[in-house]
């Protein structure tokens, strides 16, 4: 059983702190997983307005937002202006490159993207992915394999103007098979869609601790079907890594290969058409872009 590993990097503490962590666990395993960076500005403290929804606010208390990702990131951008994360962390991003991990564009500006998606014009989001896709190419030295739309939210605009780059596919929506969205009677950029929860999802709903959540997480794997793991730098890379640990070494105990959302792709002789619908997703506030 192959389980397609995806790690978000969305945050500067993510870059880093998480992202280095990440890859010394994963080069003790000898696992090789795909990264999507964001390299834009963080502006990741914003998000605090939404302290006035009830549902976000449930979720910040849920998951002990302050402990698990830091005031860092929960006040950045707030009071003045987030660093760019390429510009200053570019080494680091690099160094994940050379150790032969799949590099993709999580976002320009995560909190941008996230809030504003919904009604940014196709120019506006085609220049976000452009300044993204320049300046992660300046880094590593060629272009990213591919892009994930931040929090799952994704358009039919937005695929229309991630196909005019060279991604070999995205993972911009939850679902549970490889397949390639129609928009205007033509087909896109194949899609990976996420199958299974996130930490932030999970922890804290139906029972779910961190004393259970490895073994709750195992169960939700598909033997048969397509099985894909988002985890973030600010969460499996930093307070939960041990955990994250565990987790790698029981799944490999039962079986189970981690590897890069990119050969999943490539191992398809035959990817079928659909389509993108928004949908909500348990433990998570807002909508979400998920294969119909």
């Amino acid at each position: 059983m192959k389980i397609g590993l995806r790690v978000d990097v969305d945050t500067f503490r993510g870059t880093k702190l998480g992202v280095p962590s990440l890859c010394k666990l994963l080069a003790r395993r000898s696992i090789t997983a795909t990264f999507f960076f964001c390299v834009g500005p963080d502006n990741m403290g914003r998000h605090l307005w939404r302290l006035l929804r009830p549902r976000f606010l449930t979720k910040m208390l849920r998951t002990r937002a302050a402990s698990l990702y830091g005031w860092d990131i929960l006040l950045r951008g707030t009071f003045w202006p987030g660093p760019v994360i390429g510009q200053r962390l570019g080494n680091i991003i690099r160094a994940t490159a050379d150790e032969g991990h799949e590099i993709g564009l999580h976002a320009w500006d995560h909190h941008s993207w996230q809030a504003k998606i919904e009604r940014m014009p196709d120019t506006a989001i085609h220049t976000s992915i452009r300044r993204g896709v320049e300046l992660l190419t300046s880094i590593i030295g060629h272009s990213p394999a591919c892009s994930a739309a931040p929090a799952w939210k994704c358009t039919d605009i937005a695929l229309v103007e991630k196909d005019k780059f060279s991604f070999a596919y995205n993972s911009d929506c939850r679902g549970h098979s490889i397949f390639k969205p129609v928009v205007n009677n033509a087909e896109m950029q194949p899609q990976v869609p996420v199958t299974l929860p996130t930490y932030d999802e999970l922890i804290g709903r139906s029972g779910v601790s961190d004393a259970n959540y490895n073994e709750h997480l195992l169960s939700l794997l598909d033997p048969n079907g397509l099985n894909v793991l988002t985890i973030h730098a600010e969460v499996e890379g930093i307070a939960c890594l041990q955990m994250f640990e565990r987790f790698v070494e029981q799944a490999s105990a039962e079986g189970a290969e981690f590897v890069p959302l990119g050969s999943l792709v490539a191992a398809c002789t035959d990817i079928p058409s659909g389509s993108v619908v928004r949908r909500e997703a348990p433990g998570r506030e807002g909508w979400t872009a998920w294969q119909n």
